[in-house]
């Protein structure tokens, strides 16, 4: 299937490893040029140059105030246009509610929820009909995780924000689509199930609870991705997709 991809550009945050390279590993592999972001300027070129030539690095830290404006300029420079954008950022600390300080709430607020805000606002101001904002964003949009209490405020409001946004871009041909990964085998989540006593029984554990009884892999989350970026996915917007083999019961 021709996704329709090619010579498209988007930006893909937090592109240097998990979700966010796999989805620009398959943006790319489809025809279309990335501009890739992270906040370590060795790993964003490296990342880019593992990518080939239809790809572009730019060191930034998502809760920059001048990282959006950044971002689309690159675009327009590197590869002469901008078509979208995909938002990842990194998960944020994890913990219980006693366990989070206030540093730590404020750090991921400002780089998981307003460094977004931020991100999709000025993509807004750029993009015209055809364009498409994209939210990597978590499973705890419908329920909590355990664990991840930081996430778990943070994450359904900006659910909330997206949703909102597609109704307000929407009728200037603009779309606004979330991503919802829940246990894909990535090194995140492999750092979250080693918090347990028994890291290989936790894992177990979860693929138990999988109707398809494994982890997810990063390419086939990356494949969902390009594919609600595309304009093969032209009719789709303000919807949640959830990539978890199943997990969440509910429709």
């Amino acid at each position: 299937m021709d996704l329709g991809l090619k010579d498209r550009v988007y930006v893909v945050t937090g592109a240097t490893r998990g979700l966010g390279h796999a989805s620009a590993r398959e943006l790319v592999a489809d025809g279309a040029k990335v501009i890739v972001t992270g906040r370590d300027e060795r790993t964003v070129a490296e990342a880019a140059a593992a990518l080939g030539p239809d790809a572009h690095g730019v060191a930034v830290d998502n809760s920059d105030p001048s990282a959006p404006e950044r971002l689309v300029a690159a675009a327009h420079e590197r590869f002469g246009r901008f078509d979208g954008i995909l938002i990842s950022v990194g998960g944020p600390a994890p913990g219980f509610v006693a366990d989070n300080s206030d540093e730590q709430w404020r750090t991921a607020f400002e780089s998981v929820f307003l460094g977004a805000v931020r991100l999709a606002r000025a993509a807004a101001a750029e993009l015209g009909e055809g364009g498409v904002i994209g939210f990597v964003l978590s499973g705890s949009v419908h329920e909590p995780i355990p664990g991840l209490t930081v996430s778990n405020g943070l994450r359904p409001g900006l659910a909330g924000f997206a949703k909102s946004l597609s109704d307000e871009l929407g009728p200037r041909g603009i779309r606004v689509v979330g991503v919802l990964p829940a246990r894909i085998d990535t090194d995140r989540v492999r750092e979250l199930d080693g918090y347990s006593p028994d890291p290989e029984a936790t894992r177990a554990a979860n693929e138990a609870r999988i109707p398809l009884r494994r982890y997810g892999r990063p390419e086939e989350f990356g494949r969902t991705a390009a594919f609600l970026l595309s304009p093969a996915a032209s009719y789709l917007t303000g919807i949640m997709v959830p990539v978890d083999g199943g997990a969440r019961h509910g429709f």
